[in-house]
């Protein structure tokens, strides 16, 4: 087993929680034996049905659904109301009368999904916009998630935890529900929709979920690479993530100030057809700056003078050792220190194994390697080696402490835990 001194693994776990569920509308489909009948004539059929029960019965059935799902989800029946009159715009002619009748129509174009039962992992870190009542030499963190459910589909969750001073961290309880954003706005850009949304006020960050709404993110919103991103004296969290639509991938852009309101916009350029782009935490000389990997092998630098568009890149690492003969990648964003920008690197080996190493580069030339991990700094341990994809631990980027580096890493592709490296002696293990 590997050991590395410096290098402390917290007695901290986050599994999948299948109870956690959201509501998510339902769309009958037609066999494809029934040539005669498409996806509406079901709905209109589900319609008909629900329209030809008596007031008594339709108020039984409601009273029903109501025993049954109201405790699991916040605003239900709002929820119900919403996604009839999505129905009633869809369905053209065909309106729906009684407040009883939409709320049930709403609820038969619904359905309950486990947005994270199968996994929670590739976590990314960064700090709480909110540090009130911070104990002091203590951090307050947000920590993003990709959770996996049903059909492998991945979507963003949230924890909010702490920094001690001391180093140690803890995460806040899990809200008891989870809720979807609305849609706040959704305009058509060159390469697909951009898109506001909006979560409550009152709702607990960890109950926050944003799910796939694009046909681009059909399959899953991976991998977000969350960084407090530092631009003439305004702080906003952004992320790279990739958007898979089920046949293929690309890397789309997520902005936000706050964890309550988002932005997100598909990237332009070449360099954003591949996933895995990690944006610098400032400007470098000027120009926005991404660490991402474009033939599936090696790390390239990519310069831009447009958030929004990524082209070229200059190849500024190559694999190396044998623990990332296979390619390498990195764990999320630069962070600077002293010494330069310390990066977090991924290396698969062989069994596909993969581990997280680190690298340091030049604060003014990020082309330049000063120093690189020769061994791994994380490995699978027995324990990790099992869950949905054997043998990984991955990361979608670290924080600074201090002389502290926290780095939440995901194992297996099942759960997630957190490591702490003090800064002064991996950089002495980097550059010795």
């Amino acid at each position: 087993m590997l050991n590395v001194p410096f290098l402390n693994r917290q007695a901290l776990c986050l599994r999948p929680d299948p109870s956690r569920v959201l509501v998510r509308p339902f769309k009958p489909a037609v066999e494809p034996r029934e040539h005669n009948r498409t996806d509406e004539d079901r709905a209109h059929h589900i319609i008909d049905r629900v329209m030809a029960m008596d007031a008594a019965a339709a108020g039984r059935e409601m009273a029903d659904v109501l025993e049954n799902f109201e405790g699991r989800h916040r605003d239900l029946l709002a929820i119900f109301e919403a996604r009839a009159a999505e129905i009633d715009e869809s369905l053209a002619g065909h309106t729906i009368f009684s407040p009883v009748q939409r709320q049930l129509v709403g609820a038969y174009f619904l359905h309950e999904y486990s947005f994270e039962s199968a996994a929670l992992f590739n976590p990314s870190i960064v700090p709480h916009p909110d540090q009130t009542d911070v104990p002091a030499g203590a951090l307050r963190f947000v920590l993003s998630l990709r959770a996996v459910g049903e059909g492998h589909v991945s979507s963003l969750t949230f924890r909010a935890g702490m920094i001690s001073a001391q180093g140690a961290v803890s995460v806040e309880p899990t809200g008891r529900l989870a809720m979807l954003p609305r849609i706040l706005s959704r305009m058509r850009g060159p390469e697909g929709d951009v898109l506001d949304v909006a979560f409550g006020l009152g709702e607990d960050i960890s109950e926050r979920v944003i799910f796939p709404i694009t046909d681009a993110q059909a399959n899953g919103i991976e991998d977000a690479r969350f960084v407090a991103f530092e631009d003439c004296g305004r702080t906003v969290y952004t992320a790279t993530y990739t958007a898979y639509s089920g046949r293929a991938i690309r890397s789309e852009l997520i902005e936000t100030s706050d964890f309550i309101r988002f932005r997100m916009t598909p990237l332009l350029g070449a360099a954003a057809r591949n996933k895995g782009m990690a944006l610098f935490p400032r400007r470098i000389n000027g120009r926005y700056a991404m660490i991402g990997r474009q033939d599936n092998e090696n790390l390239y630098l990519i310069y831009s003078d447009d958030l929004h568009a990524w082209h070229g890149g200059e190849p500024i690492m190559r694999p190396l050792y044998p623990w990332e003969f296979v390619q390498i990648g990195n764990c999320g964003s630069p962070i600077e220190i002293d010494e330069g920008w310390l990066l977090f690197t991924h290396g698969v080996g062989p069994v596909r194994r993969y581990a997280i190493g680190a690298v340091l580069l030049d604060r003014d030339d990020p082309t330049r390697v000063l120093g690189r991990s020769r061994e791994p700094l994380v490995c699978p341990d027995p324990f990790e080696r099992e869950g949905y994809v054997p043998n990984v631990v991955y990361s979608c980027g670290a924080i600074r402490h201090g002389d502290l580096i926290i780095l939440p890493y995901a194992v297996s592709d099942t759960f997630s835990s957190f490591a702490t490296l003090r800064i002064s002696d991996l950089v002495a293990d980097l550059l010795g």
